[in-house]
């Protein structure tokens, strides 16, 4: 007999614990590395400044719109907002929450529903008070330079120095962290070979998590690839903290846009003034315009500034035939091709959705002095998903066959296989 909830350790309090340790834990990775990431940023240097950054940093890393507000006494007003994931801080989040979750379950197979639900609501209380809390130091305002002379001077003359400060709304704190927290478990049961599944849903785990696995594993492994990368070139391109930044607020972005040029995907947006964000030199060279339109990113425009963009090409083709293998040898044996192809074209197709959806960019920053536009700058960053994920499901149907291939020979070849 399956032990139940409240048998398989002493206490009464412990499902309450287990959920506690489970926030807490995952709020406090993410908060570590969001402040990391922005003191290597330079964010320290704003005057009173870096908690309620790192705050805003963390809402936003759950998918929280930011809110960008101020102004100068009677002569500026500050307008904006930030629509960003900060990936680096929403990977470690979602990896911690999935690892803390699943710890009091590790030594079972089956959950009954009703465990995994509860479970999975007191978390989400606990996870939903952390973030209420998380609000009140995201709340500030302060000084900035707007980067234009005459603003500045004109700030400083009348005694109006530009305020910025940050605002989120409860709505969207409460619907989008449950919404963050809620997806982060699916994949996870989804995903990860230790969770366990509802007796119901057994027979649905061999068709559903080899493939879902294997591109899991392909997204960890692109964003290992990259940080191995980011490292080299910090240590060796003269801007150290820069690069770093970069590294610790949105490696997995720039890694799993570079997956998606791969596959041949592409997006479109523009890069207009300075807002201090982290976006490599490559990407604003191919996204800065003169008047500011759209412009696509694809590889080819990523060629035309650096022609070894086309390796990506070839990585890809690579980690896919890897990530076909992978799904294969952990699926039953003896399966249709079809299956293993339909299997990993599903699950690259969703992928492929996440990583649009995850690395879209909506930021501007605004400063309007005596009614003129002093200082400013935005970027946007927009995927085509109609192109993109049957592109995806192409490129998994195609892995997933050349993986059942290799499989079966290998299989052929170590006979005591099981």
């Amino acid at each position: 007999m399956q032990p139940t909830e409240h048998s398989a350790r002493p206490g009464r309090w412990t499902p309450w614990a287990d959920a506690l340790l489970a926030a807490l834990g995952t709020l406090a990775a993410m908060t570590a590395l969001a402040a990391l990431g922005l003191w290597s940023a330079g964010a320290d240097q704003l005057p009173g400044a870096f908690p309620a950054v790192v705050a805003a940093t963390v809402l936003m890393a759950v998918g929280v719109p930011v809110q960008l507000t101020g102004g100068a006494a009677f002569l500026a007003e500050a307008h904006g907002g930030l629509a960003a994931l900060p990936l680096s801080v929403t990977l470690l989040g979602a990896l911690t929450l999935a690892r803390l979750f699943l710890r009091p379950l590790r030594l079972r197979a089956v959950a009954t529903p009703g465990e995994l639900a509860a479970r999975a609501a007191r978390t989400a209380v606990l996870w939903l008070a952390l973030l209420l809390l998380l609000r009140l130091p995201a709340h500030q305002s302060f000084t900035v330079r707007t980067g234009d002379p005459l603003a500045d001077s004109l700030g400083a003359a009348f005694g109006a120095a530009p305020t910025v400060g940050f605002r989120t709304d409860l709505p969207p704190t409460l619907g989008l962290g449950l919404l963050w927290l809620a997806l982060v478990l699916l994949l996870t049961m989804l995903a990860a070979r230790s969770a366990p599944l509802p007796p119901a849903l057994l027979r649905y785990r061999a068709a559903v998590r080899p493939a879902a696995h294997a591109v899991l594993t392909l997204l960890l492994g692109t964003v290992a690839l990259a940080l191995v990368g980011g490292l080299v070139s910090a240590a060796v391109d003269g801007h150290p903290r820069q690069t770093l930044a970069v590294v610790l607020l949105a490696l997995p972005n720039l890694a799993w846009l570079a997956l998606g040029l791969g596959f041949g995907a592409s997006w479109h947006g523009s890069v207009g003034g300075d807002l201090g964000l982290p976006v490599p030199r490559l990407l604003t060279d191919v996204l800065r315009t003169q008047d500011g339109r759209d412009v696509t990113l694809d590889l080819r425009a990523l060629a035309v500034q650096d022609g070894r963009a086309w390796l990506l090409a070839l990585l890809v083709a690579v980690l896919l035939l890897l990530t076909g293998l992978g799904a294969a040898l952990h699926s039953p044996p003896g399966l249709p091709l079809r299956r293993y192809a339909a299997q990993l074209a599903a699950a690259l197709a969703v992928a492929m959705l996440l990583i649009g959806l995850l690395t879209r960019i909506s930021a501007e920053v605004g400063l309007s002095l005596l009614g003129f536009d002093a200082a400013g700058g935005g970027v946007s960053l927009t995927p085509r998903l109609l192109l993109a994920v049957p592109l995806a499901a192409a490129w998994g149907a195609l892995a997933g066959l050349l993986g059942a291939l290799a499989a079966r020979r290998l299989r052929r070849r170590t006979p005591d296989h099981r």
